[in-house]
């Protein structure tokens, strides 16, 4: 039976939220693109990118989770809403 990609386990989640670097390493095996968080971002492409990220983890907040979770400090999306300074 295969194991499913690290970026869908645990051991390539970060515990601050998002995916850690073995994670981002597994996604890229399968053909994606993903880069590390960009909370103080150094150019105007890394800014653009952080205002796109949290205006749509924002939204994925409001809508798509329940009020327990969204008001959880240890739940995921939160967990990666605060690592991007959002």
């Amino acid at each position: 039976m295969a194991k499913t990609p690290a970026w869908q386990r645990k051991e390539g989640k970060s515990a601050s939220g998002g995916l850690n670097a073995k994670g981002r390493a597994s996604a890229k095996a399968q053909g994606m693109n993903l880069k590390p968080p960009a909370p103080n971002p150094k150019t105007e492409k890394d800014a653009a990118r952080r205002k796109s990220f949290c205006a749509r983890m924002k939204g994925m907040k409001d809508k798509l989770t329940s009020e327990k979770t969204a008001k959880d400090p240890n739940s995921r999306i939160n967990k990666s809403l605060r690592a991007w300074n959002c």
